[in-house]
């Protein structure tokens, strides 16, 4: 197993001494990004840019179900590294999956290929409530000794790690697997708001357990996902959700490294997303970056946010709409932008475009 908190000869920004490893990438262009510090270029990296788009993950992973490969730690080293040697992003995103901490805890969760994850019994009562224990490092000995394999394999560029936002992860559990339009979810939050408040608090301690995990071992930047979040309205999340949230950002703040907030459809929620604690704030590609920058708020970086369906029109198309979103930042007057799309990587995208499109907004960008 790779070294994890013993090591602590180096440090990350304006925090405590965290992993030596993790210095190698302290001065990438993505890191720089995050702490506002003028860049050689823009930074780029794609959610969901290690996985189904590459034929080469598709091989690796033959055979091998979805939560097992995340329990692999030789194979998420190598499904991590797939794109940064294809690609050339300047950050790796860590192969996991947001249910991970939930099946290390015992819940009954399975990944079914075409549905995402199912939960066998979902939690709709506070005595189902019990079965969600905490989460201690010692359930993820596979994730430390992966990210560690990562760190020392990745060098200067920086590893992300990530974990599931607390409403999300409510949604599923309560669902019972994928939802349109979360109605049980709902039902809880409104008319058992108690539940509730007690469900994401629990949930933001593991979420917070996992991310510490991942950091202590060696990341350089964690990302929250909350993709169900933009089915909620403003009062909503700003009572019921940005607590559990907070809770999360709060939790890991001490150790000094960039922590970056994203969610599906969550124009609506922008402004509140940056209170709730993230230095960083993921934009899809509904909401101009300068309407973003607004409802943000000042002191915070930008992620996107190129919408990903671009990328199958003609190369010229993309390039069009890949300056269109950089010259949306420069306008900004900041240099904290990552540019990612909108959301992930879709599984039949040309990984050669993808290709090109890093390699054009390095070359576009170039300081």
């Amino acid at each position: 197993m790779s070294e994890t908190t013993a090591d602590t000869t180096a440090a990350t920004i304006d925090g405590p001494p965290t992993p030596a490893r993790r210095g190698a990438a302290h001065d990438s262009a993505f890191l720089r990004a995050c702490r506002h510090e003028p860049v050689p270029h823009t930074p780029v990296w794609f959610m969901r840019q290690a996985g189904r788009s590459l034929p080469e993950y598709l091989k690796v992973r033959e055979g091998i179900p979805m939560l097992e490969s995340c329990m692999r730690p030789e194979l998420v080293k190598e499904i991590t590294l797939q794109p940064v040697r294809r690609h050339q992003v300047d950050a790796a995103i860590f192969f996991s999956d947001i249910v991970v901490p939930l099946k290390a805890v015992g819940i009954d969760v399975d990944i079914k290929p075409g549905i995402g994850p199912v939960i066998a019994d979902p939690i709709r009562t506070a005595e189902d409530l019990k079965r969600l224990r905490p989460l201690e490092p010692d359930d993820v000995p596979y994730i430390t000794e992966a990210v560690g394999l990562l760190v020392d394999e990745l060098g200067t560029t920086p590893l992300i790690g990530f974990a599931g936002a607390p409403y999300t992860l409510a949604s599923y559990l309560i669902e019972g697997g994928p939802s349109k339009n979360h109605e049980n979810t709902k039902a809880m939050m409104y008319g058992q708001p108690e539940l509730w408040a007690a469900l994401v608090d629990r949930l933001a301690d593991i979420t917070s357990a996992f991310l510490k995990v991942q950091i202590e071992a060696g990341a350089s930047a964690v990302q929250l996902f909350d993709s169900w979040v933009g089915a909620l309205a403003p009062d909503d999340y700003r009572r019921s959700v940005m607590p559990s949230s907070t809770k999360v950002f709060d939790a890991v703040a001490h150790y000094g490294v960039p922590r970056i907030h994203f969610g599906v459809g969550t124009g609506e929620l922008l402004g509140l997303m940056g209170q709730a604690g993230a230095d960083i704030v993921g934009v899809d590609w509904r909401v101009p970056l300068n309407v973003a920058a607004e409802r943000v708020g000042p002191g915070k970086g930008l992620q996107g946010n190129l919408d990903p369906a671009v990328l199958y029109a003609p190369t010229k198309v993309v390039e069009t709409k890949a300056r269109e979103v950089l010259h949306a930042a420069q306008a900004l007057g900041t240099s904290g932008h990552i540019f990612n799309l909108g959301h992930g990587v879709l599984p039949s995208m040309d990984p050669d475009a993808l290709s090109r499109l890093v390699a054009f907004v390095h070359e576009a960008s170039a300081r």
